[in-house]
């Protein structure tokens, strides 16, 4: 036991003698455990965001819609792809499964005003049948969503969003006043409930919700969508299949052909994040690879100079007594605690990093335990991978012709 304390203690006095250039060694192994520590909690905020979004989808929604998430189609497959109708939304209606569904739409990049204000042009518009709200989860805090006479009759009502709310009528009740919309006037019937908005913006605030009979008169047709309400959470999955092969049906799709169709739900939403979050995991990985790389040739580098520095301290240590496994271990353990302090400094800067996202977007970071132990372990391993060679070349020195060097 004293023998590994006076070990561990000459190996910390080489840190302590020579600082900067230990320092500077440690940049690789820094930067790679940085990376991995910083990129998991950000990915596990994102994680957290993604799933919380999610929530507000409900458990038992779903949506079919023309296009997929998740990358461009070529030009021949956007073309394949038919645009959902008003058909299609009454016999998704008709289906035993389905308790109600709804038509939607929305256009982004908006300007609203009032008398006194005007909003940027950034509102996203969201319109949509009466269903909308029901199948979207989406809850109305003040006054009351627009009612199925105000839809079929095309009046212009309006429910706002609350930072919407908060631009026009500062410090007033916004349900009964009036807005404009691409030069029209709208009445607020209502204001949504606040929402929060994903990696920290507020673009599920910052909204305004209209029937979809009054959005085609000033927008036009333009790529409808339809939420889905299954019958119960449990009946989900069998709903969405009916659904599915309606739709098939309805676009004479044959049996070996692929969907032009997708279905949107919390479990397809969930695997696109999955399968982003492993290639962004991935390229962290192999970012953190190299930077160890570089961080364990600078330990070799080190410690062969640590070796050559001490020829004389070596040999009057093998002169005194010391085995070649004393003298093994006192270097690869210098080498192990050089990359070990760098894995620490990178885990705490990590931490921090993840911290400072947590402030800067608004992301529920949170750096998993297997990060951290993860960082310090390859550290570690780095630090003995490269610091054997040194520490088994001080182990064979001829102790007589070490204490003649200068």
């Amino acid at each position: 036991m004293m023998a590994l304390w006076d070990t561990l203690r000459l190996a910390f006095g080489t840190f302590v003698s020579n600082p900067l250039r230990s320092f500077l060694t440690l940049l690789g192994i820094v930067i790679g455990a940085t990376t991995v520590v910083a990129m998991m909690g950000i990915i596990q905020g994102l994680r957290n965001q993604v799933n919380e979004s999610l929530s507000d989808l409900g458990p038992d929604c779903f949506q079919v819609q023309r296009l997929p998430f998740g990358g461009p189609l070529s030009p021949a497959e956007l073309a394949r792809r038919p645009r959902l109708s008003d058909d299609d939304l009454r016999a998704i209606r008709e289906q035993p499964l389905v308790l109600r569904a709804a038509a939607e739409d929305s256009k982004g990049g908006v300007k609203v005003s009032t008398a006194q204000r005007e909003s940027r042009a950034s509102v996203n518009i969201w319109a949509g049948s009466p269903e909308y709200f029901q199948t979207n989860s989406v809850t109305v805090e003040n006054g009351r969503a627009f009612t199925d006479t105000e839809y079929m009759d095309g009046r212009r009502v309006v429910v706002i969003g609350p930072d919407l709310a908060d631009t026009l009528f500062p410090g007033l009740e916004a349900v009964g006043q009036s807005v404009r919309i691409q030069g029209r006037s709208f009445l607020v019937v209502g204001t949504l409930k606040r929402r929060g908005g994903f990696l920290g913006g507020g673009g599920q605030d910052n909204n305004v919700m209209m029937p979809l009979t009054v959005f085609r008169q000033l927008f036009g047709a333009r790529d409808l969508r339809v939420s889905i309400q299954a019958r119960s959470a449990e009946l989900l999955p069998r709903a969405q299949d009916e659904v599915t092969m309606l739709m098939r049906r309805r676009h004479a799709l044959k049996p070996h052909e692929e969907d032009d169709f997708f279905v949107y739900s919390n479990e397809s939403a969930t695997e696109m994040f999955n399968n982003i979050s492993t290639v962004i995991s991935v390229a962290s990985f192999g970012v953190c690879l190299l930077s160890l790389l570089v961080g364990g040739i600078g330990i070799l580098n080190i410690m062969l100079v640590a070796v050559t520095e001490r020829t004389r301290e070596i040999g009057i240590r093998k002169a005194l007594g010391a085995k070649k496994r004393r003298i093994l271990a006192q270097f690869a353990l210098e080498a192990v605690v050089l990359s070990l302090v760098g894995g620490v400094l990178g885990v705490a800067l990590g931490v921090a990093l993840a911290h400072l996202a947590r402030w800067v977007m608004g992301l529920p970071t949170e750096v998993p335990g297997w990060a951290v132990a993860l960082s310090l372990a390859m550290s570690c391993g780095v630090g003995l991978g490269f610091g054997i060679y040194p520490a088994a070349r001080a182990a064979k020195l001829d102790p007589v012709e070490a204490m003649r060097t200068e």
